[in-house]
């Protein structure tokens, strides 16, 4: 309880002085070096994956579908085996 008495609000009057001056400092300084930063690298992450995904739906729809490749006749044959049923010609 005797510090209440020494010191108003806990606050020693010396620290509360450095505190006011650093928020006057703080305040004359303009855009935070870092919060720009990361804005900007943000900004770019999120433009280059907008880009692609457009350019991903665009390709889509204008490029024809991929040509399958064809299956051998030995694969065809050991597939027919497998589903048990039995191959043209046997």
């Amino acid at each position: 309880m005797e510090d209440d008495a020494e010191f108003p609000g806990n606050i020693p009057p010396s620290f509360d002085r450095v505190q006011g001056d650093m928020i006057k400092k703080s305040e004359t300084q303009g855009f935070n070096p870092g919060l720009v930063v990361l804005l900007l690298v943000g900004g770019l992450l999120l433009t280059f994956l907008v880009g692609n995904y457009i350019l991903y739906s665009l390709a889509q729809k204008t490029l024809p579908p991929r040509k399958k490749k064809p299956v051998s006749k030995k694969k065809m044959k050991r597939e027919r085996l497998k589903q048990g049923v039995s191959a043209p010609g046997e």
